[in-house]
C-alpha cells in the first residue's frame, strides 16, 4: 500500500459512498454491504465529470469496504489510479455493527453521547482513535486528494482539530455528495447533530 505523499496544506475532496443495500435503520460501520451498481456508476460519472471540469488528478482513494471500493474500480476503467487505504474505513462499532438502532440499549447510546470522543461504542473504536488515523492520512495527502469515503470519516476530518461532542458532530452528508475539506483547518463545520443522527439512527432522517 503506497502512502499518499504531500504537505499539510491543501484540499481533500470526499464523496460519500452511494446508499448501501440492506442498511436501513441499522448501525453500519465496518459491515461490508453492497451497493446498487447503477448508483455506484452514477457517482463514478460525477467524480469523472468533476475531475475533467476542475483539472483534478486521476487518482482516487477509497476505503476497502465495497460501498466505496466499487466506485474506485469503476473509475479505474476510466484511467484513474485506484488506491485503497485502511485509514479511510468507517468507525468500528464493535458489537453494535449491523444491529438495528432500536435493538441497541438506550443506556449504551447515552454512555457514548456522554463521553463522545473517548468512549468506544459497542467496544469497537473511539472517535479519538478514528480522528488520529484521519489526521495521519490528511497530513500526508496529496492536494487535491480525491476520496470515496464514509460519513463518519468525513465528520472526523471536519473536526480533526476539535474536541468532538454529540451536540457538535456534523450532520451526515447525503449519499453520493461531495464535501471539500481545507486540510489547513480540517475542522470547518457549523453543522450540528446527535450521534445517532450522524450514524443513521431511525430517530431522525439525514437530509
Amino acid at each position: 500500500m503506497r502512502e499518499p505523499a504531500c504537505g499539510p496544506l491543501g484540499q481533500v475532496w470526499v464523496w460519500r459512498h452511494p446508499r448501501p443495500l440492506h442498511g436501513e435503520g441499522r448501525c453500519i460501520g465496518r459491515s461490508d454491504l453492497p451497493v446498487d451498481r447503477r448508483r455506484a456508476k452514477r457517482l463514478a460519472n460525477r467524480i469523472l465529470a468533476a475531475a475533467r471540469r476542475h483539472g483534478l488528478p486521476r487518482e482516487i482513494w477509497t476505503s476497502p469496504l465495497e460501498r466505496c471500493a466499487c466506485v474506485g474500480r469503476m473509475l479505474r476503467r476510466h484511467g484513474f489510479v485506484h488506491r485503497i487505504d485502511e485509514r479511510l474505513i468507517e468507525l468500528d462499532f464493535g458489537a453494535w455493527d449491523g444491529r438495528h438502532w432500536n435493538a441497541i440499549a438506550p443506556a449504551e447510546v447515552a454512555a457514548w453521547e456522554a463521553d463522545f470522543a473517548e468512549h468506544a461504542p459497542g467496544g469497537g473504536e473511539s472517535l479519538a482513535a478514528m480522528k488520529s488515523r484521519v489526521r495521519r492520512f490528511i497530513s500526508q495527502a496529496s492536494s487535491p486528494c480525491l476520496i470515496v469515503g464514509h460519513a463518519g470519516w468525513i465528520g472526523a476530518a471536519q473536526q480533526a482539530q476539535r474536541t468532538s461532542t454529540a451536540a457538535s458532530w456534523p450532520a451526515a452528508p447525503r449519499w453520493g455528495t461531495l464535501t471539500v475539506i481545507e486540510t489547513s483547518v480540517a475542522d470547518s463545520s457549523s453543522s450540528k447533530t446527535s450521534a445517532r443522527f450522524a450514524y443513521g439512527s431511525p430517530t431522525r432522517s439525514a437530509r
